[in-house]
């Protein structure tokens, strides 16, 4: 994540087998850093599940703090973004019991 001139800008890497499949770069204003994380990782985890073959999905952010709220019950001004993780992990971990994310 880079900050300048108040647009945040996020970048999402899928690989498969070692290798990038795919880089998608997102430019966010009027938002703070902790909603820019979730955003990119729901960006991220969006794309993910709905690849072929995709069954163990990596998430590396510079804090774990930022991870967590993806599971607050608690109500917050960026709980769309979680929400939306949230449903997408069921469907991801719907699809097979050997599905899995590390963060």
């Amino acid at each position: 994540m880079n900050i300048k001139n108040n647009i945040i800008t996020l970048i999402s890497h899928i690989y498969r087998n070692q290798e990038i499949i795919t880089k998608t770069v997102y430019y966010v204003t009027n938002i703070n850093s902790t909603e820019a994380k979730l955003f990119a990782i729901r960006c991220g985890i969006s794309y993910a599940i709905y690849l072929q073959d995709v069954n163990y999905i990596i998430v590396i952010i510079d804090t774990i703090l930022v991870a967590k709220w993806i599971f607050n019950t608690m109500v917050y001004s960026y709980q769309l973004h979680s929400i939306t993780i949230l449903k997408d992990l069921k469907k991801f971990f719907n699809k097979s019991p050997n599905n899995f994310i590390d963060f």
